[in-house]
């Protein structure tokens, strides 16, 4: 964060109504049966207050070698909970694997928020306040702060 006031504070956008108690549970269930679409995954994480795991499927983002996953709607549980856990789990088909998270500074994430946007701004629309395409460096960079972004190592 880079002050105190409400506009520089990261958002969250809830997801509506009928993507939380449908939608979501639905692809959840899928992905925990091995169904992936798109390079998507389930990531599952310990619960930074109830130390239970939870579930959320998340797009990754591979580049060079490299898994990434950015979190479109902003500052969600399961980007709180990875803060704090440092690890999770990924589950891609059938094949899961365990890892450890770091976040990335707000200089790095542009050239993985272009990235990201071109796989996947039809199933985010409307989660990143830039126009796209052809949103600027500059844009990429002024909403940096408002999705987070980790990268998986080991």
């Amino acid at each position: 964060m880079t002050g105190d006031t409400a506009v520089d504070r990261p958002r969250f956008r809830r997801a509506g109504p009928f993507i939380r108690r449908v939608l979501l549970p639905l692809v959840n269930a899928a992905s925990r049966l091995g169904f992936t679409y798109a390079n998507s995954g389930l990531l599952t994480v310990r619960g930074r207050k109830s130390g239970r795991d939870f579930d959320a499927t998340v797009n990754v983002l591979d580049i060079d070698g490299r898994r990434y996953l950015v979190a479109p709607r902003g500052e969600t549980h399961w980007v709180r909970n990875l803060r704090v856990a440092g690890e999770g789990r990924l589950r891609i088909g059938k094949a899961v694997s365990g890892f450890h998270a770091r976040e990335l500074p707000d200089a790095e994430k542009p050239p993985l928020l272009r990235a990201y946007l071109e796989r996947w701004a039809a199933q985010v629309p409307g989660q990143f306040a830039v126009t796209w395409p052809g949103a600027s460096e500059a844009d990429l960079a002024a909403i940096a702060h408002q999705h987070p972004v980790f990268i998986l190592e080991g």
